[in-house]
């Protein structure tokens, strides 16, 4: 699991390591730009022509550490140096004098933006103006650099964070560098995770600069990175002797006329996580469809034919989940009601359940402690209400979570998993091939999956959503983007588990 430090921890982070490993400043610097080089170096030709923009603070120190190390290689550079200000860091003084001393490398000094040069489509710029701390907006000619650059074909690459991009809050219309890459030190940023700044930060990279690992270890943050390592730690092992009844009875609640097809999606998808066995409630539409498509699922059948009405006796089941192509009618909404009074297992809500709850948010009081619901943002728009970007939807989500102690499952790009006590666990798997049809109710199934197998609530969500993008990722080799269908995730779940192992 990464943490994602907001900029004050990473600069204690950096002041931590100095101190305490005998290490200088312009060292920890020079750390970061050998990690940038080399992931720079196989990214470049010895024909490409880099222009490494700098600004006057420790950023563009790492951007002067960068172009030297370049130059030696042989790489085409150049530097030029943006002076909106005469207060130069001690680093970037520092790394200046070791980049006059190599020679045979142009440097140009620009203080208005007529007097950048022209930029070329086949330029690669390294962006290294601003770094994380940037607090307030790009003003002046600095703003009109950024356009122009914005405004070019050539490829940019943004060192730690894009020249205008605040890390730990909203950024508003402001001018943003549009980096191709980001090449960001020891964390990701918050910002990062969030759909809104992905034209600022492009395909983004964490590069290890040698932080203290044991500041790491300690230091307390809310947001996380769910990463491969997290999920091989979560999973949970077989005995030889292992038996159906050891990995657990889920109940799925799905389907009416015309949305079987969402009860069939769920049901697979829940099997083949793991589960013991699995009862699907349906209408009695469903019998034959759901029998057919899912044989290895035991039916439990509503008495109304088009849909749900009621909810079997619920004292066999281990974990139940509810919404997938549920439908809202009224007698829909009073099985769940009967659902929240009598269930004592853990419970998954998604997709007509939260729309039944959005209308019956006094029901929200009533939800046992960890409850599950699983919103996509309109879903829970309609449960929380609006929020004016992507960083005031995850605080909504967070203050939603920690307020009716739930675990929240917001869907997205990096669907966020926010827990009761305000942890937010922001997923690294998945692609835009998965933004069809029935992937969310193959997430439920999957989460139900784990829920019966004894992983708890957040377990069951961080894991199950892990495994799910990591799913979809391993059907985009296949399918490629646009053929990706919600039944591929399924397909490919088991080879995701294997990778796990």
């Amino acid at each position: 699991m990464l943490k994602i430090l907001p900029v004050d921890k990473i600069r204690e982070a950096d002041a931590y390591t100095i101190n305490n490993e005998a290490i200088k400043s312009i060292d920890l610097m020079e750390r970061a730009a050998l990690a940038c080089f080399e992931w720079l170096r196989p990214f470049l030709k010895k024909k490409s022509q880099v222009k490494l923009v700098c600004g006057p603070g420790n950023n563009g120190g790492d951007g002067l550490a960068i172009a030297r190390m370049l130059a030696e290689d042989e790489i085409n550079v150049a530097v030029w140096i943006l002076n909106f200000t005469d207060k130069y860091s001690a680093e970037f003084k520092a790394n200046q004098e070791r980049l006059h001393k190599i020679g045979n490398i142009e440097i140009i000094e620009i203080s208005s933006a007529d007097k950048l040069p022209e930029i070329e489509d086949e330029f690669v710029i390294i962006d290294a103006i601003f770094g994380s701390g940037l607090t307030k907006p790009i003003k002046g000619f600095i703003s009109e650099v950024v356009e122009k650059i914005n405004q070019s074909e050539a490829v940019c690459v943004a060192i730690d964070v894009p020249s205008g991009l605040f890390t730990d809050e909203n950024t508003g219309d402001e001018s943003i560098m549009e980096a191709d890459y980001t090449l960001s030190f020891e964390f990701p940023k918050y910002a990062f995770m969030f759909a809104q700044n992905n034209k600022f930060v492009g395909d983004w990279h964490v590069l290890s600069i040698g932080l203290n690992e044991g500041f790491i270890d300690e230091v307390e943050v809310k947001n996380y990175l769910t990463t491969a390592v997290t999920c091989v730690d979560l999973l949970k092992s077989r005995s030889k002797f292992s038996h159906k009844g050891n990995f657990g009875h889920a109940l799925l609640i799905a389907g009416s006329n015309a949305k079987i097809g969402a009860a069939i999606l769920a049901s697979k998808a829940c099997l083949r996580s793991g589960v013991g066995l699995l009862t699907s409630h349906i209408p009695f539409i469903g019998n034959f469809i759901l029998q057919t498509a899912v044989p290895e699922a035991m039916l439990s059948l509503d008495r109304f034919e088009n849909y749900i009405s009621e909810v079997p006796e619920l004292a066999p089941y281990n974990a139940i989940g509810i919404g997938p192509g549920l439908g809202t009618e009224e007698q829909s909404q009073n099985a769940l009601k009967v659902l929240i009074q009598n269930a004592n297992v853990p419970l998954v809500f998604d997709a007509d359940a939260l729309n039944i709850l959005a209308e019956n948010k006094t029901w929200l009081g009533f939800l046992q402690p960890n409850t599950i619901l699983t919103p996509h943002p309109k879903e829970f728009e309609r449960l929380a209400g609006k929020s004016d970007n992507d960083f005031d939807r995850v605080q909504l989500a967070r203050d939603f979570a920690i307020k009716h102690q739930l675990v929240l499952v917001l869907k997205g790009a990096h669907t966020v998993v926010c827990s009761p006590k305000g942890d937010c666990f922001f997923n690294s798997t998945g692609n835009p091939g998965m933004a069809s049809g029935g992937s969310g109710d193959v997430l439920t199934g999957i989460i139900l999956g784990l829920l019966a197998q004894s992983y708890t609530a957040l377990e069951a969500c961080i894991f199950g959503v892990f495994i799910h993008g990591l799913a979809g990722d391993l059907a985009l080799k296949k399918r490629g983007h646009e053929a990706l269908i919600a039944g591929d995730i399924v397909e490919y779940l088991g080879k995701a588990f294997r990778k796990l192992y």
